[in-house]
This record gives structure tokens, C-alpha cells and sequence, in this order.
């Protein structure tokens, strides 16, 4: 991201828009420049219609329609209706996390490889129909099944139930313990990690990831709270979903979203680098120290876009007919290549 401040010598808001940008940016990457505009020509030809003027990757998000170039004092109105002579906080927020939406492709990734079909296990041989019950019965339980638990679904694809699971596994839909018994089926986890999700029915689960425990509400159409704990702070992170709608506490956390250089299961390639952070400079404090992981921190809106687009459709895509039906739901970025969330 590049933000270029445009003013003229000696504009007393010029220091104001930097200390402000300086706080809304909190660590994130972007090349500022400051350029002090001398005449008109050079006015029309940068785009300032007036000091200070702000312009992000080339273009002001702040413009008003017909304002003419200008060396003069420029005017901004903030949400409270007060005019000051700078950009808002909450105006340049806004603004900043418009310009990373512009970047930000939907899906940029291909879930979990294998052919785009992100997290959903292929249909032959009851894997789907074996993954759907074991989903099912975490979120109705809150554990991980049994084999007994399991039978009925194998039954009805004419196997035994330890054989499908340990192919679920193979096939990286689900994780299995020593025993071979699950200890964890994307986005659910059989033991304790960072992230808990409370649903509205009572039930508390465990999820994988950050972006699993984000996939969740809208993989069950459910309302759900998410907890979480910032790995540098150590403060708390809340997600509460309601309706489809996520509001996050504090408000400037965030998600990371990475991986190790090396191939294996998502539990051990991704996972323990999918964290919530409070901000920024947690998000990139925690990076530095890790330099085994690869990636970049992601705003709100792409973490829940992430987790929806990975996880939404699990439970509705191409269920035969008579099987339980849940809503289904559906990535924002910084800087950097997003890494394959395999």
C-alpha cells in the first residue's frame, strides 16, 4: 500500500495527518511519502484539492465531487459532523481498510487443494456421509465420536467404521491420535487449543485454528461466541456471531494467517500459525519470532470470508436426500502472498 500526504510549507495539519496515520497503520506495512505541493500546476497534476490531502495508492478516498486543485486549507467533515482541518481516525480507518479490500479476492487460495474442493471429503466410499456425522456429532456433543458412535453411518455405506475414518485422515479431512482414535475433524478439535467456541445452544467446542473457529457459525447457521488469547499479549479476543454478523472485541484485533515451508497434515503445516491477535504490531511481533511460518495478518472481514468460504458449505453441499440440513454461509488481506491453506 502506498499513502502519499500532499500539502503545502508549513501547514500546521500536515504533523496531525502523520501522527494519526502512524496510529491507524499499528505496525501495518505500507510506504508513506509526503510531498509538499509549490504551486497550482503541480497541485492539478498530484491531485490536492487542498492542504492536507491524502491519497492512498494513487487515489483520494476523501474527495468531494467537483472540488477543484488548491493550495488552501482543506476541510474534512468527521462522523460526528465536526470539521477539522484532517482526516478523522475512524475516516482514515475506514479509508485504509477500503484500499485492503481492493486487494482482496474472495477466494485468492485454494482452500485445502485437492481440486478446489476445499475441506469437503469426496463422496466415495462414505467419506462424506462419515465426515458430515462426526461434524454433526461435535456440534451436537461438543467431543469427537467413538467408532461406536460412527457405526451407523459406516453401516450405511457397507464398512466399518475405523476403516473410513483412518481414509477421512489419509485424505486430511480429520486428525487421529496414537490410538487412531479423532483428535480432531477440521474445524473441530477433540483437545484443548487457543480457540473456544461457545454455541448458542450451550455446547462449547474446541476449533483447530482461528479461521476454523470463524468457519464455524456459519458452517451450522448457528449464533456462536468465539474466545481467544492473543500469543504476544496474552489479552483476550472475543468474536460474537449473531445472525451471520461478527463483532470482534477489541475492535482492532485481527487474524494471521500462515504456514510452514514443508508438507503434511493442515494440523501440523497451518494450524499453529492461524492466531487472533489484538493488533498489528502483535500480529507482526509474533511473526518476526517465528520465521518458520510464512504469511501475513488479514483484517476481520477476509478472516470471516476465509473461514466461510472453507468451511460453509460442509454441512449443505450435495447431501443426499434425508439428511440433516444446516445453512451454510461464505478474505481481506495485507501484504505479502497468502499462503495455501492445505
Amino acid at each position: 500500500m502506498r499513502i502519499t500526504v500532499l500539502t503545502v510549507a508549513g501547514c500546521p495539519n500536515g504533523p496531525v495527518v502523520a501522527e494519526r496515520l502512524t496510529q491507524v497503520l499499528d505496525g501495518r506495512h505500507a510506504e508513506v511519502e509526503r510531498i509538499e505541493v509549490e504551486d497550482p500546476e503541480q497541485a492539478t497534476r498530484l491531485g490536492m484539492t487542498g492542504s492536507p490531502t491524502v491519497l492512498i495508492d494513487g487515489v483520494d478516498p476523501f474527495a468531494v465531487p467537483g472540488a477543484a486543485a488548491s493550495l488552501s486549507c482543506r476541510l474534512y467533515r468527521g462522523p460526528d459532523g465536526r470539521v477539522e482541518g484532517a482526516p478523522s481516525l475512524a475516516g482514515l480507518r475506514r479509508a485504509l481498510g477500503d484500499a485492503d479490500a481492493a486487494d482482496c479476492d474472495p477466494m485468492p487460495i485454494d482452500a485445502a487443494g485437492r481440486a478446489g474442493r476445499g475441506r469437503l471429503a469426496p463422496p466415495d466410499g462414505g467419506l462424506r456421509s462419515m465426515q458430515r456425522a462426526v461434524l454433526h456429532h461435535f456440534a451436537d456433543t461438543g467431543r469427537a465420536p467413538s467408532s461406536e458412535d460412527l457405526e451407523a453411518a459406516a453401516t450405511a455405506s457397507g464398512r466399518a467404521a475405523g476403516e473410513v475414518v483412518a481414509e477421512l485422515a489419509a485424505e486430511d479431512s480429520s486428525v487421529l491420535d496414537d490410538h487412531g482414535r479423532i483428535r480432531g475433524a477440521y474445524p473441530f478439535s477433540a483437545v484443548p487449543t487457543a480457540h473456544r467456541v461457545r454455541l448458542s445452544g450451550g455446547i462449547e467446542v474446541w476449533a483447530m485454528c482461528a479461521i476454523d473457529a470463524l468457519g464455524i457459525p456459519g458452517m451450522l447457521g448457528t449464533d456462536a461466541v468465539i474466545t481467544s488469547t492473543d500469543p504476544v499479549t496474552g489479552d483476550p479476543i472475543t468474536v460474537t456471531s449473531v445472525g451471520g454478523r461478527m463483532t470482534w472485541q477489541p475492535s482492532t484485533a485481527l487474524v494471521h494467517v500462515g504456514q510452514r515451508s514443508c508438507a503434511g497434515p493442515a494440523a501440523d503445516v497451518t494450524c499453529g500459525a492461524l492466531n487472533f491477535f489484538t493488533s498489528r504490531r502483535a500480529a507482526s511481533s509474533w511473526a518476526r519470532a517465528h520465521p518458520e511460518y510464512t504469511g501475513r495478518a488479514v483484517d476481520q472481514a477476509c478472516a470471516e470470508d476465509l473461514g466461510r468460504s472453507v468451511f460453509g458449505h460442509l454441512l449443505t453441499a450435495a447431501q443426499p436426500t434425508g439428511a440433516r440440513t444446516m445453512t451454510g454461509m461464505r478474505i481481506r488481506t495485507d501484504s505479502d502472498d497468502l499462503p495455501d491453506l492445505t
